[in-house]
């Protein structure tokens, strides 16, 4: 593992932080100054300042994210963010990908950033499923330009899936799976043809779901799960 990776994944800092940490000449191996793309070994000794550092097994959690809280480690706002759900112990831990302050549902919390990246990565395609409310009647040939594809703010968003689970007067409830994340996607989608979201919720991220995870209430990915994950 390349020392800022290892540095990265043991909690001292970001990955670009810790290449600044290694050109400043404030990290050692083995009591020798360490210098970029050094190739860290299980029996090396590494210092960042006189301070020891240990390789920390990453953590994994599934978050039942309640509307009212933002997808970020901090806020200069001041709102409750996801690491407000989270227990304080748990380490340099961040959300895999956003779901914006008034949407909830699933939420993959980890302190493995290249799990997180492979996992947000566009070229991946990982599948999200969304259960969405709509005020009124909506019919499945209502979704057609939605599941092949609708035009939102000068481009094309990817054909998905989309079914009607649940409907009458008063509301629509439907299932929508998309590969890409952009920012209030579903939402713009649904507006491009004239209609309000009501309720977003993220159900799945590929096969994984919820499991009955009560609104704020946090897990630990099981084994198969995480293997899962890494397998997509």
């Amino acid at each position: 593992m390349r020392i800022n990776k290892y540095l990265a994944a043991s909690g001292v800092a970001s990955r670009r932080e810790c290449d600044k940490l290694i050109q400043s000449g404030c990290v050692t191996v083995n009591g020798k100054v360490a210098g970029l793309g050094l190739e860290i070994k299980s029996d090396d000794e590494v210092f960042v300042n006189g301070n020891k550092v240990v390789l920390k097994k990453n953590e994994y959690y599934i978050l039942n994210k309640p509307k009212g809280y933002i997808c970020s480690v901090s806020d200069d706002k001041g709102r409750k963010t996801v690491m407000d759900l989270m227990p304080q112990n748990v380490g340099r831990i961040y959300p895999v990908g956003r779901l914006d302050y008034d949407s909830e549902g699933l939420l993959i919390m980890t302190t493995d950033g290249e799990l997180a990246q492979k996992l947000m990565h566009p070229s991946n395609e990982v599948s999200k499923t969304y259960l969405v409310k709509i005020e009124g009647v909506v019919t499945e040939n209502d979704l057609n330009p939605i599941r092949s594809g609708i035009e939102i703010e000068g481009y094309i968003t990817k054909k998905c899936k989309a079914h009607i689970v649940e409907t009458n007067k008063a509301y629509t409830k439907i299932h929508i799976t998309v590969t890409e994340g952009k920012n209030r996607e579903i939402r713009k989608m649904f507006a491009a043809i004239g209609r309000e979201v009501m309720l977003l919720k993220r159900i799945k991220i590929g096969e994984i779901g919820l499991s009955g995870l009560d609104r704020g209430a946090y897990r630990k990915l099981t084994p198969r799960e995480l293997e899962y994950l890494k397998l997509l």
